[in-house]
């Protein structure tokens, strides 16, 4: 069976559903993909911003999200050594909130319409047609496709096809949790990290109800067996937990063995974006599939929203004739269509090919820093890092990616 679409976008992830909503809003029908049956939510919850919270305004849905998540006033830095100060940096006029991965997908997911998801679709290969592209899925279908837009994640099909080598692993994991508190957590909004012996904590409340943990470690070979165990995941987040006050301790208590995962730190080195093709005609990636990073800044969600809005407005300008009417293959000319297309994805990338990089890089060395358990390094770290590192993470949170129009 083969079906023909304007546009398809692979994955409907944070990136994917934000560029097809942004299309939606500007009244361009697009087809996302989903190789899973269902929405897939992993990772509980991420940081948000200013630069999160201008896209998610643009494209409609800040306001409903703001309603379930309390505004982070300040974050609290403390070395895992007790006898180094805590510090407390004010987020004063900055939008820092804990958004539940959940919810946002399942807004941005409920603002399209009804078809727009085809869920059980894995992409298996690309091929060229002419002026289109064939994706061809598990199931049989051959979709044809004007645009192709490539948002699946860190193992993506479109980045493959573009000529990205896989991320690479950092030598680092993470373990993530999740506290739900029917009676309430009664800690207050404000973010805690704690750093040092090659660990970093985090500990961030999205509500009064719900709380977001994590844990990065470099493991040693005796670690392997972790990554699948919940049971052993939880035990080894204890073992950790002895320099960190009682309250936080009985956060990761709390957590039910379901609300706990464990991934391996990823990203895509920085030369790659340098020379490599974000975009190559009428194909492009974004999300994931363009920038993986390290979760230091916390801007990995963050830049997936900047993606999206960005490219809607990228794909809408070359589709979209001067007075707003939507193109016609019948009766444009598909060449034309094609060069105006491959020039709004052009567009695009030059737009994010250095926001991605400098996020990309500066993410890893924070998290070297962070996680380093050298003598001199800790040292530099408890004592001067660490004033700078919040305005840092402001600093690169205060960008704007623009209106959709």
């Amino acid at each position: 069976m083969e079906i023909v679409e304007d546009i398809v976008i692979v994955g409907a992830g944070i990136a994917g559903l934000t560029t097809s909503l942004g299309l939606h809003r500007l009244g361009i029908r697009s087809l996302v993909l989903e190789s899973s049956d269902r929405l897939r939510i992993t990772g509980f919850a991420l940081s948000t911003w200013n630069n999160a919270w201008k896209a998610l305004d643009a494209i409609g849905i800040g306001e409903s999200l703001r309603n379930q998540h309390h505004l982070t006033p300040s974050i609290l830095f403390a070395s895992t050594n007790l006898d180094q100060p805590v510090s407390e940096i004010s987020y004063k006029g900055h939008e820092v909130r804990c958004l539940q991965r959940r919810l946002l997908l399942e807004t941005l997911a409920n603002e399209l319409p009804s078809d727009t998801i085809r869920f059980s679709s894995k992409v298996v290969s690309i091929e060229e047609s002419g002026f289109l592209k064939r994706v061809h899925l598990s199931d049989g279908t051959i979709l044809k496709t004007k645009v192709l837009i490539g948002c699946d994640g860190v193992n993506s099909v479109v980045a493959k096809w573009l000529g990205f080598k896989k991320p690479v692993f950092t030598g680092r994991l993470a373990i993530r949790g999740y506290t739900k508190f029917k009676d309430g957590h009664g800690l207050g909004p404000k973010f805690r990290q704690f750093v040092g012996k090659g660990l970093r904590f985090g500990f961030l409340p999205c509500n009064d109800e719900d709380f977001h943990w994590f844990l990065t470690w470099t493991p040693s070979t005796k670690d392997e067996d972790l990554e699948d165990d919940p049971v052993k995941l939880k035990q080894f987040v204890m073992s950790k937990l002895e320099d960190i006050p009682n309250e936080m301790k009985s956060v990761v208590e709390k957590t039910q063995l379901d609300a706990i995962l464990s991934s391996p730190l990823k990203y895509r080195r920085p030369w790659e974006l340098l020379w490599g093709n974000i975009s190559k005609g009428n194909v492009c990636v974004a999300g994931d599939a363009l920038h993986p990073m390290t979760p230091e800044l916390g801007q990995g969600g963050c830049a997936a929203l900047e993606d999206g809005v960005v490219l809607a407005r990228c794909i809408a300008e070359a589709l979209l004739k001067p007075g707003g009417e939507e193109t016609n293959g019948k009766i444009v000319d598909e060449e034309e269509e094609y060069r105006r297309i491959e020039i709004g994805l052009k567009i695009f990338a030059q737009k994010r090919r250095w926001r991605s990089i400098d996020l990309i890089s500066t993410s890893y060395m924070v998290g070297y820093i962070q996680q380093n358990n050298g003598t001199i390094i800790n040292f530099l770290r408890d004592n001067f890092f660490s004033r700078f590192l919040p305005g840092m993470l402001l600093r690169k949170g205060d960008f704007d990616c623009g209106k959709l129009k």
